[in-house]
């Protein structure tokens, strides 16, 4: 039994955590809209988009804003007081949304795409599209998120603070710490500017 517990705990497996209902999780957004909109697509870079991602994606990251593991300020108090049951129906609201998409910089395309589909064999950066599929969709029962129109401002944040450390909730593994600790500023602005015209 403490085998079972310990790997739902380390996985965070769909199978461990509650089911989201997407009404239920509907009359909880009140705090989220300011930052996030009303359907998930947040108004500037600042903030994620959320609409469209994966539902074990989402609900893990809450979970970690919520422990601590993921500090984010801006979220500092939002998620108090929501049980897990709760963050999984807003996780289930947010993943049946419409996502929005945007358009990738002309200048950043054939280098973000380079680096998106193929990686960077001689930093050996494996390709993005492993993990969160060619159409930038992610894999929601591994745990990789939806990346395709994401706001290239963000992406850019998260992956330079992967780089620096500041990040470090994406496993034992540091999957993501040891991808972004090789990028340049150049590289993660093209990558970042290809994911947000993914489609």
């Amino acid at each position: 039994m403490k085998k079972l517990i310990f790997l739902c705990l380390m996985t965070a497996s769909s199978l461990c955590l509650a089911q989201g209902d997407a009404t239920a999780g509907k009359a909880l957004t009140g705090t989220c809209v300011a930052c996030h909109s009303d359907d998930g697509n947040s108004l500037t870079g600042a903030f994620p988009n959320l609409a469209g991602q994966t539902p074990e994606y989402l609900l893990k990251q809450m979970l970690d804003i919520q422990s601590g593991a993921r500090p984010v300020p801006v979220m500092t108090g939002m998620l108090d007081g929501l049980s897990q049951q709760d963050l999984a129906d807003l996780a289930a609201y947010y993943a049946a949304q419409q996502q929005a998409y945007g358009a990738a910089k002309a200048e950043l395309v054939e280098l973000g795409e380079a680096i998106y589909r193929y990686g960077i064999k001689r930093k050996q950066i494996a390709a993005c599209t492993g993990c969160h599929s060619p159409t930038g969709r992610g894999n929601g029962p591994a745990g990789f998120p939806a990346l395709a129109g994401q706001w290239p401002e963000y992406v850019e944040a998260q992956l330079k603070a992967f780089r620096a450390g500041e990040r470090h909730n994406d496993g034992d593994g540091k999957m993501m710490q040891m991808t972004a600790e090789d990028l340049n500023d150049k590289e993660i602005a093209a990558v970042a500017a290809y994911i947000y015209g993914l489609r």
